[in-house]
């Protein structure tokens, strides 16, 4: 076989599954990310009774889309560390704490401007705003 022909990797679909699972390993695993989709879901929710515009849900959206990627991102960081530092090293401890922390300002920065579109939909639905 030839190094990085399509004959190396799984199919499409394999690359699917490999990713569904992923997501179930997490969700079994993860409060943190249980935590994320139910404020997510409750975002949406939010977002279709204050019929958001078609931006503003695209940053909503967008907002949940990466807050949860980068929640599996810090597993994924979490479940390597704990792969080649079994016992405690303060290096793991850095860099699992680090990556929690990538997690936490993203989190917070999307919440502000979840806060930013849904008070200046209310501001707007309320007739405050002209």
């Amino acid at each position: 076989m030839i190094p990085g022909s399509s004959r190396d990797h799984p199919s499409l679909k394999q690359s699917f599954g490999f990713a569904i699972q992923g997501f179930r390993i997490a969700w079994k695993g993860e409060r943190n990310l249980k935590i994320m989709v139910g404020f997510a879901i409750f975002a949406l929710v939010c977002a279709a009774i204050l019929q958001l515009s078609t931006t503003q849900w695209a940053l909503i959206i967008l907002g949940i889309g990466v807050v949860l990627a980068a929640e599996l991102l810090n597993t994924s960081i979490e479940t390597i560390v704990d792969l080649v530092s079994p016992e405690y090293h303060p290096l793991a401890g850095k860099a699992k704490d680090v990556a929690a922390a990538a997690v936490w300002v993203l989190s917070c920065l999307v919440a502000v401007m979840g806060l930013v579109i849904f008070v200046s939909r209310i501001v707007a639905l309320l007739g405050f705003g002209s």
